[in-house]
Parts: structure tokens; sequence; C-alpha cells
């Protein structure tokens, strides 16, 4: 159960599980192969995103009760609050699996979502998807064994690198059009990428409340900027293997900080080379010899530039980024790791 569930995710995971069906509930209808009961939500604003919508299922009931588990996302989401009541009511074990990694959010503190909180801090089993989790569900009070940690995976048979190393000086923004996404930084550290490298290219993907930003930025300097829009898992794939650096630049809020970053392991198993800003907990996923650096637009273009200009390395880079992402977060992997995750939960539980 989950508001705005985004496709190839946690939902995904589960459904990868061996010998798992999965049943989920809400909207819109994912793409992964499990029964899907739509499910229409209240949502009286749009102020928070994701996991912190301030959303709730209307027919919640809906839910099959013949199940072994009912999972949600994130403890202080308003539907994982719906999820413990009815796996409550109906005497089935509540899994909530978590990205979250600070409890300094004042989402805790808010009366819907601190509900949420109070009925699913007696889960039988928190899922952890990143280390920061894990330790941030103890600092809340969880006892360990009610708590493990499965790093998440991507499709590394989708997100693949291209047959040689990409040698032109091309830049990927990929992802949603959110001011903590930092295109304003990047676009600033762009204009002093194109002085040094004056053939290099950004293409940015993606939508959201940012968008005319993108759009203004590639009219006004077409030669070395373009736009594309939103695009799909494929469109994802193809753009990475035709790029040679990714760049973001997180930056928090107070409800939010990068967690962890799924695009990072799929442009790093594209044979790109991740140059983004030091946020919340990225540092699990962005590792040497990438490059994670402090908010500074200065920063930002040194790193992109080092890149750009040192193809070799660049290639170096690419192919050990491969290699991590192949050993270390394959979906299939993750997946099966994950099954055995709640064996172990299920053979406590007895």
């Amino acid at each position: 159960m989950q508001v705005g569930q985004r496709p190839w995710r946690e939902l995904h995971w589960l459904s990868l599980m061996p010998d798992t069906h999965v049943t989920s509930l809400g909207s819109p209808t994912p793409p992964e192969a499990v029964t899907h009961l739509t499910s229409r939500y209240r949502q009286p604003t749009r102020r928070f995103i994701e996991a912190g919508a301030m959303a709730w299922l209307r027919d919640v009931d809906r839910a099959p009760t013949d199940t072994d588990w009912v999972a949600s996302l994130e403890p202080f989401s308003l539907t994982t609050g719906q999820a413990a009541r009815f796996a409550e009511r109906h005497r089935r074990r509540l899994a909530v699996l978590m990205w979250h990694n600070f409890k300094e959010t004042p989402l805790y503190r808010l009366p819907g979502y601190r509900h949420a909180w109070l009925a699913s801090r007696h889960a039988d089993f928190f899922l952890c998807l990143i280390e920061a989790s894990r330790r941030h569900i103890l600092e809340m009070g969880i006892e360990p064994e009610r708590v493990d940690c499965v790093l998440p995976g991507i499709d590394t048979t989708v997100f693949t690198p291209p047959a040689t190393p990409v040698e032109e000086p091309v830049v990927a923004f990929i992802s949603p059009l959110r001011n903590n996404k930092g295109l304003d930084r990047v676009l600033l550290a762009f204009e002093k990428v194109v002085t040094a490298v004056p053939e290099a290219r950004l293409v940015i993907a993606g939508t959201g409340e940012d968008e005319q930003m993108a759009r203004d930025a590639a009219a006004r300097d077409p030669r070395h900027i373009d736009y594309v829009g939103m695009l799909d898992q494929r469109g994802v794939a193809e753009l990475m293997r035709r790029s040679a650096v990714f760049v973001t630049a997180p930056r928090a809020t107070r409800t939010w900080n990068e967690q962890f970053g799924l695009v990072y392991l799929e442009a790093m198993a594209s044979g790109m080379v991740v140059v983004t800003t030091a946020s919340g907990t990225n540092d699990e996923a962005v590792k040497e010899p990438n490059h994670r650096v402090p908010d500074d637009v200065g920063l930002i273009a040194d790193a992109i530039v080092e890149l750009l200009e040192d193809p070799g390395r660049r290639a170096e880079a690419a192919r050990r980024n491969r290699e991590w992402v192949v050993a270390e977060h394959d979906v299939r992997t993750q997946a099966r790791r994950m099954g055995e995750a709640f064996a172990r939960a299920e053979h406590r539980l007895g």
C-alpha cells in the first residue's frame, strides 16, 4: 500500500522474491507482474511528496485478507498507518519497508503522521533498504531482532554499458525536476563547464516544478543544452548509454534529504561516472571513483570538467562502477536476499 508507487522499485523487488505472490492496492496501476486492486486516494494537499504525501486510501478494506503479510513503505506514511490497522484487525503480519534516515523530520510530530508511526512501530518486521535507515529505526527504539537490511537492486540487464566507452562529452541530468534535486545549481555549473570544454553538452530528462527552467535553459543555449522531457525506463537506459557523466545536485529540506539514489546505480551500471553533491546518506550509493562534492557550483563544475577532459580515467571508472553494481545491486540477487530476510522474520515469529 503506497501513494503514487513509482515503478520498478519496492513493489517490483517484492514481486521478484522467490515463491511470492504480491497483490498491490492503490494507484496508478503498476507495470510489475502483480495482482492489482485500484484504490482511490484522498489528498487534500500536495505539499508533501512520495511516502510523506498527505494522502490516504479511501477503500483500504478492498485489500485481501488471505495473505501472509501486509506491507507498506515508511513508518510515518499515512497509508502505512492504514496498513498497520488493517493488519491488526485481520491478524496479519505487518512489514514496513523503509528508506527514511533521520528522526529529526517534523513528519514524526505532525498529528496524522505521528498516529501512523504509533501504529506501525508495532510491526512484525522492518525491512531497511539502506544501512542509514537501519540505524535510524534502531534509534527510534525498535528492537534489533525486528530489523533487517537488504540493499536495493536495479535491473542490470536493462541498464547496460555501450559496446565501447562514450567519448563525446555528454553530461546527463536525469531526475524529477524538483527544487531539491538541484537543476539550478547544475545549470550554473555547466556555464563553467562549457568554458573549459566548449563541445560539452547537457541533456536534461524529467518533469516537475522546474520544468520551465529546463525549457528556458535549452532555448537560451540549444548548442549545449537539450531538454527531452519525461522518459520511461528504456528511454532512460538509452540516454545513459549515450552519455559520459551523470550529474545531480540534491540538497536537503526540512522533511527530506537524499537517502540513497537508485538512479546513481542505473547510471553506473550503464557505464557512466557520477558527479553529485553530498546530501543525506547518498554516500551509500556514490563511492569512489565517482565524485560526491559539497554544494558548490565551482566544485560541481570542476568535477565534471576533470572527467570530461580525461576519457581514459572515465572509462576505467565506468568499468569499476559496472562491476560493483552487478556484484552488489543486481535486482534479482537482491530480491532473493529480500526473500531470505522475510524467511528469517517468519522463522523468528514461528
